[in-house]
């Protein structure tokens, strides 16, 4: 029986029959640990179709990976649906149960390392790493079956059995770390979120020079004010379903940070060197994450209530009376929890019903809710 002939973009993947079917891959031959791998490139229509999962029912030592999080999916789906021209996926690692035998274009030099993989079709494929970008392909193949044509790399070990696999992804993941927010946020390219906060961060007085652009957390003896992350995520709940256009973004943006600049001292004497960045945070939480975050809820608010054309900075101008000292005891179980500033969603909350009230702002349901949660002392 000939090979089957198919198109130049799937011939990473042919069926053969040499007694029984087969797979055959062209790959690259490579060596760790002493053990051949192989490299290839795999059509993304093949995928769904080679690497099966049906270990959700079993107990976590009798897997190899970790149960799949279909939470995830939507998100990774949609990435690669949403980008046809630039998605970038990095390669699956996986075990072959089963006979591989590769046959090398030449006996030695480059040709030794090159070849044709085959692999019985009757063979298990265990992904050791991407099982989610895997589950991710078969969503978006269902959507856009024109992706089946574009390819994947694909990096196969033999199975050396359930030990050496669990092994695998202890180690591949054992390393994995994840990006500091801030140079996320300063390299994505896509979000327009993104987009409008480094702008803004570029071109403002208050911020330019002050905003640490690659990592999320500023040491003691930082220079900086604020982090690119902190920034982004205020600046996102300040713009949050507001239908404008980037330049008109940046500049409300900008507008009304330096209308908050101007409420607080600080910042200022920080920038005229009367005082520290290290002092300022330390003395004070309005330079935070928190306090960025909360101020953004406020501004949000305030726009879409604000008749009037300008007339929220009117409404901003009882900030000027907050006492925004980590000293200040209403801080407490708010924004500052033990003793440390807390970003978490509730203290979020807490901190912008505090502002709500000193402001003379309602606050919403949820708000109200999370209040009365913290007055019974159940927060």
């Amino acid at each position: 029986m000939e090979n089957e002939v198919v198109a130049p973009a799937t011939r990473a993947l042919v069926p053969r029959a040499s007694n029984g079917f087969e797979y055959a891959f062209p790959a690259i031959r490579g060596i760790q640990a002493g053990r051949e791998y192989y490299v290839s490139m795999c059509p993304l229509r093949i995928i769904p179709k080679i690497f099966i999962f049906d270990e959700d029912e079993l107990s976590a030592e009798l897997r190899a990976q970790r149960i799949l999080n279909k939470g995830r999916l939507p998100a990774l789906s949609k990435y690669i649906l949403d980008n046809p021209d630039d998605y970038v996926f990095s390669a699956l690692t996986a075990s072959v149960d089963g006979t591989m035998e590769f046959e090398s274009h030449s006996t030695d030099g480059t040709g030794f390392r090159t070849g044709q993989l085959r692999i019985p079709m009757d063979s298990r494929f265990l992904i050791n790493d991407g099982q989610h970008r895997r589950a991710a392909i078969e969503l978006a193949l269902k959507e856009n079956p024109d992706l089946g044509e574009e390819t994947i790399a694909v990096v196969f070990f033999h199975d050396a059995g359930l030990a050496r696999s669990q092994q695998m992804f202890a180690d591949l993941n054992r390393h994995a770390v994840r990006p500091a927010r801030s140079i996320g946020v300063l390299y994505d390219h896509r979000d327009p979120s993104s987009q409008v906060v480094r702008t803004m961060a570029g071109r403002s007085r208050i911020f330019k020079g002050y905003v640490e652009m690659e990592k999320s957390n500023l040491s003691a003896r930082s220079r900086m004010m604020f982090t690119l992350s902190a920034l982004y995520y205020g600046t996102q709940a300040l713009l949050q379903g507001l239908a404008i256009k980037h330049d008109a973004a940046v500049d409300l943006a900008q507008s009304y940070w330096e209308e908050i600049d101007m409420a607080l001292p600080e910042w200022a004497m920080v920038r005229e060197r009367e005082l520290s960045a290290t002092e300022m945070r330390r003395d004070f939480i309005h330079s935070h994450g928190i306090a960025l975050h909360a101020l953004g809820r406020i501004g949000n608010s305030l726009f879409r209530e604000s008749v009037a054309p300008l007339k929220w900075k009117k409404q901003l101008a009882p900030l000027k009376s907050v006492d925004w000292t980590r000293s200040n005891t209403d801080w407490e179980g708010r924004a500052i929890v033990g003793g440390r500033v807390s970003k978490s969603h509730q203290n979020v909350t807490l901190t912008v019903n505090y502002l709500r009230n000193h402001l003379g702002l309602e606050l919403s349901p949820e708000e109200q809710r999370v209040e009365d949660a913290y007055l019974r002392g159940d927060a």
